[in-house]
């Protein structure tokens, strides 16, 4: 397998990492894959052929191991992103200081392209710290490594996700609070996305481009809640929550040691333009794709929140 194309993914045990490993590995890819736990990561090496996914260590006191992998790497990808910040992971770190790191280290050697997922909605002139630092990431990287590539995805769904599983868990309750319900954004399937990656690696004259890519379907907050309802077969009342209770919970929430469901920072982003595909950037149809419909997929997975499972009535 020397004779391969290498490719150092970071984030690969995230939920797009596991579809991008199999993805390129079926096209003769080696991944070297950093990570602080490589025993809780196994699973990436059942998504490819012996000998073609190595784990090499994560040390965020030493990069050296990174970089060396870099130096020996084809391509680079990207995938580090959190969804809100905890006490040891700051916004700031991990989209900013991550790819301003690893763009450098691509610029220091003989990578041909660094892939770096971001999401739309990046934008230094808004108020939710997230949005800001995925823009500023995005910013260091392309003025690091000329064949930098962005890709901002908008909400990324699949069997693992966190969004239409989250609501079908909260089907138990008669009444689903949504904030802003009017909230617009094309989601888009995992499978997706991971093609758009590799799509992207093997497009020519596309660095230093940015690709906005989003699902076929333009859909608000609330709709997208009721087709998850409709889908498992629950009949439950979607209401909007006012903009200031919700940054009360979330303000409560914050407090408690547990995973919120929504943040004060989530909330300003909800508040500002939506989560769809501007047309200043190129999009998915220009690597070829025609994104699968999230509605009708959903259904593969969701199953499982029907009362009877998959044996439930249609």
């Amino acid at each position: 397998m020397n004779n391969y194309p290498i490719a150092t993914i970071l984030g690969a045990g995230g939920f797009i990492g596991r579809y991008l490993v199999r993805n390129l590995t079926k096209k003769n890819y080696r991944c070297i894959i950093p990570t602080r736990n490589p025993f809780q990561k196994g699973y990436l090496k059942t998504q490819a052929p012996t000998g073609a996914v190595e784990f090499i260590d994560f040390n965020p006191n030493n990069f050296s191991k990174i970089q060396e992998a870099i130096n020996n790497s084809d391509v680079v990808i990207n995938l580090i992103g959190i969804l809100y910040e905890t006490g040891k992971q700051k916004f700031s770190t991990i989209h900013v200081d991550i790819p301003d790191m690893i763009s450098k280290f691509c610029a220091e050697s003989d990578v041909k392209k660094f892939i770096h997922v971001s999401a739309i909605g990046a934008n230094p002139d808004s108020k939710s710290k997230y949005q800001q630092s995925k823009f500023q990431g995005e910013t260091k990287a392309l003025n690091n490594f000329k064949n930098t590539v962005i890709i901002r995805p908008s909400v990324v769904c699949g069997v693992e996700d966190n969004f239409t599983n989250l609501f079908s868990k909260l089907s138990f309750s008669p009444v689903i609070p949504v904030v802003k319900t009017t909230y617009k954004f094309q989601p888009i399937l995992v499978t997706d996305v991971s093609n758009a990656i590799v799509k992207a690696i093997g497009a020519k004259d596309n660095e230093g481009k940015i690709y906005e890519i989003g699902g076929p379907k333009t859909i608000s907050f609330g709709d997208m809640v009721k087709s998850i309802m409709q889908t498992i077969n629950k009949k439950r009342l979607v209401v909007d929550m006012p903009m200031f209770m919700a940054k009360t919970q979330s303000f409560f929430l914050s407090l408690l040691p547990i995973p919120p469901i929504i943040t004060k920072d989530q909330c300003q982003i909800l508040s500002e333009a939506d989560n769809v595909v501007s047309g200043k950037h190129l999009t998915i149809n220009d690597l070829g794709i025609k994104p699968g419909d999230v509605e009708e997929a959903m259904k593969k997975w969701l199953w499982r929140y029907r009362s009877g499972g998959e044996f439930a009535e249609v």
